[in-house]
C-alpha cells in the first residue's frame, strides 16, 4: 500500500466520518474533499474540478428543471386530488393507489420532491379515511425509494453508475435498463405494506393547536353570497355587446360584474372588468347579482343575457381560484373611505378589487350592500385576481390585508400549463428511450420546452437545482479517479474478493449488494454509488464476468435505503408527520431490504447474463 493511496485513503474515511456526524454540511464535504485531493498527487485541479462539467451532473440539474416544471404546472397535485378520489373511503386502496402514484411520479422527477407533494395529501386522505398517517406515510417513502429503481434517470445514483460504465468505455444502460427490476420490487412492496403497517400500529402525532384558516367556502357562508354568482352570456343584439364598462353602470342596476370569460381558439381568456373594457357578444360575464331575486329574469332580459350553468356546481366561482378569489381587508381609523359608501369607494378603480361583503363587527350587511357606509373598523370582503392583490398589499393606509383564505396557498405559479408541461416531458423520455440524441441534450430541449411554454421561468428553474447535491457529487467524483490510479479499487475488488471469490456468483453478487446498501446507511446513496460502481466492475473484471450484472447490483442496492431515517432525506420527510421512531424504519425496513436483495439476486444474472 503505498503512501498516496493512504492519503486517499485517509480523506475518504474523513469524509465518511463527517457524513455520519452530519457536520459540516454534505455540500461543504464535497468542496473540502475537491480542495485537499489535489494535495495527494493522484488527482490534478482540472481532474478534481472535471464533474462541474460531467455531463451526468448537467443531466441531474436538468431533471431538477423538469420535475419542477411538473410541480409548478399542478401535473403532480393532480395526480394527488385523482389518487384521493380513486381512494375512496378505503385505507387500502389509499396504500395501494398512494404507492403506485409516488412511484410513478418519482420515476421522472425528484423523488424527494415527490413526498413533500404528497405529504398534505396523505395527510387529507388520513381525514377522509379515518387512517392514521402511520399506517401511509411509510408506504410513501418506501414507493419513492423504489422509484429509483424504475428508470434511468429516477435517482442520481443510477446516472453516476451508468456514468462509470461510459468512463470505462462500455455501454450504458437503456432508459429502461432498470425498469424490469423495479417494477417486480414495487409489486411486492405494495403486497408488503398492506402486511406490515400492522407493524406500525400505534398513536398518529398529536395535531397541532393552531387555528384553522378560513376558506372561500366560510367566507361565502359568512357573508351570505349563496345564490348571488351568475354566469351569464352575452347574446348576439345584446345592447352591451360594443360598449365599455364604464359606460353601463351595471352596478347601479346591482349587477356587479367581477370577470369576464372571453372564448378564444384555445379555452378561454380570463379578463379583467376594467372600465375600458369592451363587452362583446360571446362573452361570458361572471357577476354578483344583488338585485332582488324577483327581479332576475328581467334585469338579464333587458341586457340581453342568458343564464349558463356554473362551472362544475362551484360555489362562487371557487373553481376559478387558481386565477382569482376573495380576501378580507380591514378599514383603519386614518382610511379615507370611512364615510363613504360602497359605491362611492371606487375599490376596483384603486385596488382592482370588487368589495362583495361588509361586515360591521361580527354583523354581515344584508342585501343593500352598495348603499352601506363604510366605518372604522369594518372588514371588507373583496374579490378579484390574485395577481393584483400586490395593490392592495402596497398601499395600507387606506386598507390593511387582514385575511388570506385557506386556497390561496395552492395557488399555481403556472396555471393552465399542465398539457404543456407533460407534452414536455413525453419528448424528452421519447429522446431517451430512442436514442435520438445523448440523455443529455435530450433533458437540456425538456428544460427549453419547459421554459418555452412557461411551465418554468428562469429564477424557479435556478431555484429548483439542488445545489448541495451536485456540489456533493462533483465532490465524491475524483475519488473514482484517484482510488484507480492508486490501486485503491483493486484493493477493495480483492478485499471482496478474498471473502467471496469462491462462492457462486449469485453469492458475490450478494455481499456486494450487502456492502453496497450497508454503506448507504452512513453516506449518501449517491456517494456510495460513486465509490462502488468502480470496485462493482473491477471485481466483474477480476472474476472474468460481463461488468453489467455488478453493476446493476449497486444501481439496485443504493435504492435499498429503507432501514434507517437518515439513510434518505426521503424518510426523513415523513418522520414527524408519522410520528415515527428509529425502530420503525428497522422493524419495516430491514425485511424488505432482505427482499430487495433476494429479488436482484435472483434477476440480475437472469436478465443480464454473467457471460
Amino acid at each position: 500500500m503505498t503512501t498516496q493511496l493512504l492519503l486517499v485513503l485517509g480523506l475518504l474515511v474523513a469524509a465518511i466520518a463527517m457524513f455520519v456526524a452530519n457536520r459540516p454540511r454534505m455540500d461543504v464535504v464535497g468542496l473540502l474533499m475537491i480542495v485537499l485531493l489535489p494535495f495527494t498527487g493522484a488527482v490534478t485541479m482540472n481532474e478534481a474540478l472535471a464533474g462541474f462539467a460531467d455531463s451526468s451532473i448537467v443531466l441531474i440539474a436538468a431533471l431538477f428543471v423538469i420535475g419542477e416544471g411538473l410541480v409548478r404546472t399542478g401535473v403532480a397535485r393532480r395526480m394527488g386530488d385523482l389518487l384521493g378520489q380513486a381512494a375512496g373511503g378505503s385505507e387500502s386502496r389509499a396504500l395501494v393507489m398512494l404507492m403506485i402514484a409516488a412511484a410513478f411520479l418519482g420515476a421522472f422527477m425528484s423523488s424527494t420532491a415527490v413526498v413533500a407533494i404528497f405529504i398534505p395529501i396523505v395527510l387529507r386522505l388520513c381525514a377522509g379515511t379515518g387512517a392514521s398517517p402511520r399506517a401511509l406515510m411509510m408506504p410513501l417513502s418506501v414507493a419513492a425509494l423504489i422509484s429509483g429503481m424504475l428508470t434511468l434517470i429516477a435517482t442520481a445514483p443510477n446516472l453516476m453508475v451508468n456514468a462509470e460504465l461510459a468512463r470505462q468505455g462500455l455501454e450504458g444502460f437503456g432508459f429502461f435498463g432498470i425498469t424490469p427490476f423495479g417494477l417486480p420490487i414495487l409489486v411486492l412492496a405494495v403486497l408488503y405494506m398492506l402486511v406490515a403497517r400492522r407493524l406500525l400500529a400505534g398513536p398518529a402525532a398529536a395535531p397541532e393547536a393552531v387555528t384553522r384558516r378560513a376558506s372561500l367556502n366560510d367566507w361565502i357562508e359568512a357573508y351570505g353570497l349563496p345564490d348571488r354568482e351568475y354566469r351569464l352570456e352575452v347574446v348576439a343584439g345584446s345592447p352591451l355587446a360594443g360598449r365599455r364598462l364604464e359606460e353601463l353602470q351595471l352596478r347601479k342596476d346591482g349587477l356587479n360584474i367581477l370577470a369576464i370569460e372571453r372564448p378564444r381558439r384555445f379555452g378561454a381568456e380570463l379578463v379583467r372588468p376594467h372600465g375600458p373594457v369592451t363587452i362583446q357578444a360571446g362573452d361570458i360575464l361572471l357577476a354578483d347579482v344583488q338585485a332582488p331575486a324577483a327581479g332576475h329574469d328581467a334585469l338579464f332580459a333587458r341586457h340581453g343575457l342568458v343564464v349558463l350553468l356554473l362551472t362544475g356546481g362551484a360555489r362562487y366561482f371557487t373553481d376559478r381560484s387558481q386565477d382569482m378569489g376573495m380576501v378580507e381587508a380591514l378599514v383603519p381609523a386614518e382610511s379615507a373611505l370611512v364615510g363613504k359608501t360602497i359605491l362611492e369607494a371606487r375599490l376596483r378603480s384603486d385596488y382592482g378589487m370588487t368589495a362583495i361583503g361588509l361586515r360591521h363587527g361580527s354583523r354581515a350587511a344584508g342585501p343593500d350592500l352598495l348603499s352601506q357606509r363604510i366605518e372604522v373598523g369594518d372588514t371588507l370582503l373583496l374579490f378579484g385576481f390574485w395577481s393584483d392583490l400586490k395593490l392592495l398589499r402596497r398601499d395600507n393606509r387606506d386598507l390593511v390585508l387582514l385575511n388570506l383564505p385557506a386556497e390561496y396557498d395552492e395557488i399555481l405559479p403556472a396555471p393552465g400549463r399542465a398539457l404543456p408541461a407533460v407534452a414536455s416531458l413525453a419528448v424528452t423520455v421519447a429522446l431517451m428511450v430512442g436514442g435520438v440524441v445523448p440523455n443529455v441534450q435530450a433533458a437540456l430541449i425538456g428544460c427549453l420546452l419547459m421554459g418555452l411554454f412557461g411551465c418554468v421561468d428562469m429564477t424557479s428553474a435556478y431555484r429548483s437545482i439542488s445545489w448541495k447535491t451536485l456540489v456533493l457529487i462533483v465532490g465524491m467524483l475524483p475519488f473514482s479517479i484517484a482510488l484507480q490510479r492508486t490501486g485503491g479499487v483493486d484493493l477493495a475488488a480483492d478485499a471482496l474478493l478474498a471473502v467471496a471469490g469462491d462462492f457462486s456468483p449469485r453469492l458475490v453478487l450478494a455481499v456486494l449488494f450487502v456492502v453496497t446498501a450497508g454503506l448507504g446507511l452512513f453516506i449518501s446513496n449517491t456517494a456510495t454509488a460513486v465509490l462502488m460502481a468502480p470496485v462493482a466492475i473491477a471485481m466483474a473484471k477480476d472474476l472474468g464476468f460481463s461488468p453489467y450484472p455488478f453493476a446493476m447490483i449497486v444501481a439496485l442496492a443504493a435504492s435499498t435505503a429503507f432501514m434507517t431515517p437518515v439513510s434518505s432525506p426521503v424518510n426523513t420527510l415523513v418522520v414527524a408527520p408519522g410520528n415515527y421512531a428509529f425502530g420503525d424504519f428497522l422493524k419495516v425496513g430491514v425485511p424488505f431490504s432482505l427482499v430487495c436483495l433476494v429479488v436482484s439476486v435472483m434477476m440480475v444474472p437472469w436478465l443480464l447474463p454473467l457471460r
